[in-house]
């Protein structure tokens, strides 16, 4: 791509958030690069020119929106404040993160078309949940070499952590069964899960 083709960020701002109401809408296999250019006002000529295909345009709107939620997700968490304050902050970030509009439209999408479209789920996954992982590791990783927590496997335990603070709150919800849950809800849920966490990974286990 040649510099004066760069795409600026306003316009890829702009292709993306075309590119989630028509995915959004349409799903991925019903969504069209003409219906996405329309809804972006951008012609179709120049989403070419910038993704060269419905597949990849996916792939950078998912990754977009996954590395500026997992960013707060994980803010703050390198300061010094004990184990249960931040676990109970990227806790309650994520849970709020899945929950989220946005993070069930992506994660029905991918669902929806991962038979078909596995690049999609790969892409997803990347972008998302290994991210979450690699980075949950890294501050258990940190954490065990301070004394703080004694965490053998950091991938393992990090996934561990995610999927207790889903407990209650994240299958009945991506099902309908349920309201959002008030902030009480969710606070519960990741006070529970920190505390049994650290029950096994806490240096006093």
């Amino acid at each position: 791509m040649l510099v004066a083709d760069a795409l600026s960020p306003e316009k890829r701002a702009r292709i993306l958030a075309g590119a989630a109401d028509v995915f959004a809408r349409d799903g991925y296999e019903g969504a069209s690069m003409s219906r996405i250019a329309a809804a972006a006002n951008v012609s179709k000529g120049t989403l070419y020119n910038h993704f060269e295909s419905k597949a990849q345009l996916f792939a950078a709107y998912v990754e977009a929106a996954c590395a500026r939620n997992l960013c707060q997700v994980f803010a703050g968490s390198d300061e010094n404040t004990d184990a249960v304050a931040t676990l109970e902050r990227i806790g309650r970030r994520m849970v709020e993160m899945m929950l989220s509009d946005l993070g069930l439209t992506i994660y029905r999408v991918v669902v929806a078309e991962a038979r078909k479209f596995p690049e999609l789920a790969n892409a997803f996954y990347n972008a998302g949940p290994a991210r979450a992982i690699a980075e949950m590791a890294r501050w258990l990783r940190a954490r065990t070499a301070a004394g703080a927590l004694a965490v053998a496997d950091p991938e393992f335990a990090a996934e561990q952590f995610f999927c207790l603070c889903q407990t209650r709150l994240w299958l009945r919800y991506k099902l309908n069964l349920q309201d959002a849950p008030a902030e009480t809800g969710v606070d519960d849920v990741v006070k529970a899960a920190v505390a049994m966490f650290l029950n096994t990974y806490g240096v006093n286990s």
